[in-house]
């Protein structure tokens, strides 16, 4: 029984909690950003640079013909533009990610740092000091 309760206090920390919601609420987000990204964005960027889709790009890996005078083989075709249109997604969401950040940090009320308790002044650690010096 000790494993269970073990469990059971982990889960019920309040840090796995706000993490558990931190995750669930980041999920829903992710996808209001990706529909912001595929269904907003992207086709004005397709717009704008002629209907270019970067996803289509890719280089298809020609195998030789052991046949002499025979066509080539296909290959292995290397997608990269699907690699490049991920790492433009990711540019753009973690862009909107930061302005939305940065737009809840102004929103929220700034909390004050509670005051550091006073130490002893120069004049009081010295006055110390020679009094100490003084008993020896």
């Amino acid at each position: 029984m000790g494993f269970i309760k073990e469990f059971k206090e982990f889960a019920m920390r309040g840090n796995v909690m706000d993490m558990a919601v931190g995750v669930i609420i980041g999920g829903a987000f992710g996808k209001i950003v990706s529909s912001l990204v595929d269904d907003v964005l992207m086709p004005v960027i397709g717009m704008l640079t002629g209907g270019i889709n970067v996803a289509d790009w890719k280089y298809q890996v020609m195998i030789p013909n052991p046949v002499e005078g025979g066509e080539p083989l296909a290959g292995a075709t290397l997608a990269y533009g699907q690699f490049l249109q991920n790492v433009i997604d990711f540019i753009i969401i973690a862009f909107c990610i930061f302005l939305m950040i940065k737009l809840m940090n102004k929103l929220m009320p700034k909390k004050e740092e509670p005051a550091a308790p006073a130490g002893p002044t120069q004049e009081e650690l010295l006055t110390e000091i020679r009094d100490l010096l003084k008993k020896k």
